[in-house]
């Protein structure tokens, strides 16, 4: 892991870039085990142990103990796999608080679809079936998608995010870089590497711009009963990009894009602090 991090984005003390939370106590936490915090388990003939959900849990006590305890508002934000983490650990970060203080959660390119692949498979359902069979994760997933789903689809936000009590808000790109490479056009699916140039560099031709409408609109379609509930908030982008709010060139007001009513960061804080639109 690299030493020295850059805080910015939604991490930048800087109020033109940051305007909402500038001036807001930060703490990153580091991403170590591999099932987005969910694992709670041990294989002893392999001598293993999966323990991501106590991490998580014993980074928040430390860091309540720190003065976190005492916050008025609070924000729970993870990018990537931390964007699903934030998904899963979203109402156990919100329990840690008294009633009064505001908590709400956000999941920054977290949001991965259950997708068929270019070739007609499921891959990244695939890879996620390894993760839950491997760390045991159908004891850790949301029981009220786990008593009518296969624990692997528990494990695709697309099947939870509608039983997470706490506010929440989903930050994504509907032509998310990391999906197009790995889950829509990974090699495995791509043996001819006729997707290459698509995947790698959003060079995509006509058929292959299709395809990824296809799923966009899959992704819009999974984020609609979500989306009708006034606590939550989305906001869907369609910049080639994984991981959104921590990059000063896409999350700074003054950095949104042609056909993007309002900036990321200006659309965040309209929505934890319940700003009139």
């Amino acid at each position: 892991m690299e030493k020295h991090l850059n805080f910015t984005g939604l991490l930048s003390n800087k109020a033109a870039e940051n305007p909402d939370f500038y001036n807001w106590n930060k703490v990153k936490v580091r991403y170590c085990d591999g099932a987005s915090f969910s694992g709670d388990s041990e294989n002893k003939t392999a001598q293993l142990q999966f323990r991501g959900k106590r991490i998580f849990l014993a980074v928040m006590e430390d860091l309540m103990a720190k003065g976190m305890c005492h916050a008025k508002q609070a924000l729970l934000n993870g990018c990537s796999s931390g964007g699903l983490s934030a998904i899963l650990r979203c109402d156990d970060f919100s329990s840690l608080f008294p009633p009064n203080t505001k908590v709400k959660c956000m999941s920054d390119a977290g949001f991965f679809l259950d997708a068929v692949d270019i070739s007609g498979a499921h891959s990244i359902r695939r890879m996620y079936s390894g993760v839950v069979n491997t760390q045991g994760l159908q004891n850790t997933l949301p029981r009220t998608c786990t008593s009518h789903l296969d624990p692997t689809l528990c494990f695709f936000p697309q099947n939870i995010i509608n039983q997470v009590k706490t506010p929440l808000f989903i930050l994504n790109s509907a032509f998310d870089s990391w999906q197009i490479e790995n889950s829509i056009a990974p090699p495995s699916a791509d043996p001819s590497g006729s997707w290459h140039n698509c995947s790698s560099s959003f060079k995509c031709n006509t058929s292959q711009m299709q395809f990824l409408e296809g799923f966009k609109m899959s992704m819009l379609d999974a984020l609609k009963t979500f989306s009708m509930s006034s606590k939550n908030g989305m906001y869907i982008s369609s910049r080639w990009a994984h991981c959104l709010a921590e990059r000063k060139d896409t999350w700074s007001p003054g950095n949104s894009q042609p056909g993007e009513d309002t900036g990321m960061a200006v659309a965040v804080g309209d929505w934890y602090f319940e700003r009139a639109k």
